[in-house]
C-alpha cells in the first residue's frame, strides 16, 4: 500500500551555494540521497514550485517542497520481541535499548532489531518512512531512544533534531584519565579504504561533542557527553580523536590497555567488557503535539555498573 508524503522546508541561508541534492539530504534525513534524488527528477521535489537539476546550487531562502508517495516495505516483519517502554502516548513512544540489538534491518540484520519490534507492538508504523525511527543507537550502545507513531511527530522530532532542540546525553567510560572537561569540534565522514568506519575528516559533516568529567580512576575516567550533532559513531569517533577511546570499542578502541598497578578483578572486568561503555543516559525533547518540555533519565545498565564497581575497587587498593 502506498503512503502519501508531503514535507516542505525552507533553505537555511548557511547552506548557500550547496546543491541541491545535497540541500535536501540535509534538510529531509528520514530519506537517502538516492530517494531524494529521484524525487528532484520526477518532479515531487520542488523548489519554489519548479522542478529543478539535482546538482543545480541554491541561494538560501528557497521552499523546497516534496509531495510523493512510498510503498510500504514489504520486507520488515514484524517480530515479538520485548521492548522496555519508558513512556509512551498517542505521538511517540521512548525505550530503554539494551546492548546487542540492532536499530534498523541491514545487510546481515534484516530481523531480530528494534524496527521488527515495533512493527509487532504498533503495527500502524509500518506507515512511516523507518517505521518511525528517527535517531539511532549502535547495537551494543544503551539506553534512551525516541521514536514517532506518526508522520507529524517524525516530522516535529526531525526538526529538533535538525535545529539541535533535542537534548541527549551519554555516560562513558575512557581509557586514559582526562584532566578536565572540554569540547571536540570535528567535521565525521566515512572512512576512505573502510567504509563500515566513520573517522574525523574535513569532507566530513559538522560534528560537536561537549564532556566533562564525573570521576577519574587510576588509568580511566567517567564522562557524560552531550552532543550538538548526531553524527554515526559521534562519541566513539570524537574520543578515540582525542585520544581517549571508549572501553571495549571493538571499533574506535585500538589495544586494551591495561593501567601499571591495577588489580586482578579489573583487569578481569575489562577483558569482560567486549562492547564500548557508553549509554544513552537523558534524553529531553518537545512534545511534537502539546508542545511541552519533556525529559527522562535511566539507570545505567548492570555490566556498566560492575566495570564502575571494578574501577573504584582498583582505585582503593
Amino acid at each position: 500500500m502506498a503512503e502519501s508524503i508531503s514535507l516542505q522546508a525552507t533553505v537555511p541561508f548557511e547552506l548557500s551555494g550547496s546543491r541541491l541534492d545535497q540541500i535536501a539530504a540535509e534538510l529531509f534525513p528520514d530519506y537517502s540521497r538516492s530517494r531524494l534524488q529521484s524525487w528532484i527528477k520526477s518532479g515531487e521535489l520542488t523548489v519554489n514550485g519548479a522542478q529543478r537539476k539535482p546538482k543545480e546550487k541554491l541561494n538560501g531562502g528557497e521552499a523546497l517542497k516534496i509531495e510523493a508517495t512510498e510503498e510500504n516495505n514489504d520486507e520488515w516483519v514484524a517480530q515479538d520481541i520485548a521492548l522496555d517502554i519508558v513512556y509512551e502516548d498517542n505521538d511517540i513512544l521512548v525505550i530503554n535499548k539494551p546492548a546487542g540489538l540492532v536499530v534498523h534491518p541491514a545487510a546481515g540484520h534484516q530481523n531480530g532489531t528494534l524496527l521488527n519490534a515495533l512493527l509487532h507492538h504498533a503495527p500502524d508504523m509500518a506507515h512511516l518512512p523507518r517505521a518511525g525511527i528517527v535517531h539511532r543507537l549502535d547495537k551494543d550502545t544503551t539506553g534512551l531512544m525516541v521514536v514517532a507513531k506518526n508522520l507529524m511527530a517524525q516530522n516535529a522530532l526531525v526538526e529538533q533534531l535538525q535545529d539541535r532542540s533535542m537534548g541527549r546525553e551519554y555516560e562513558a567510560v575512557a581509557v586514559g584519565v582526562m584532566t578536565g572537561g572540554g569540547k571536540v569540534d570535528a567535521p565525521i565522514g566515512r572512512h576512505e579504504k573502510d567504509r563500515k568506519r566513520m573517522t574525523v575528516t574535513q569532507t566530513g559533516k559538522p560534528a560537536v561533542t561537549h564532556y566533562r568529567v564525573l570521576e577519574r580512576f587510576r588509568g580511566h575516567t567517567h564522562i557524560r557527553c552531550k552532543l550538538e550533532t548526531g553524527r554515526t559513531h559521534q562519541i566513539r569517533v570524537h574520543m578515540s580523536h582525542i585520544n581517549y577511546p571508549l572501553v571495549g570499542d571493538p571499533v574506535y578502541g585500538g589495544r586494551m590497555r591495561l593501567p601499571a598497578g591495577s588489580s586482578e578483578g579489573l583487569k578481569q572486568a575489562l577483558r569482560h567488557f567486549t562492547r564500548q561503555a557508553l549509554h544513552a543516559k537523558r534524553l529531553e525533547l518537545w512534545h511534537p503535539a502539546t508542545g511541552g518540555l519533556m525529559e527522562w533519565e535511566i539507570d545505567l545498565p548492570s555490566d556498566f555498573l560492575k566495570l564502575l564497581d571494578a574501577l573504584e575497587t582498583d582505585l582503593e587498593d
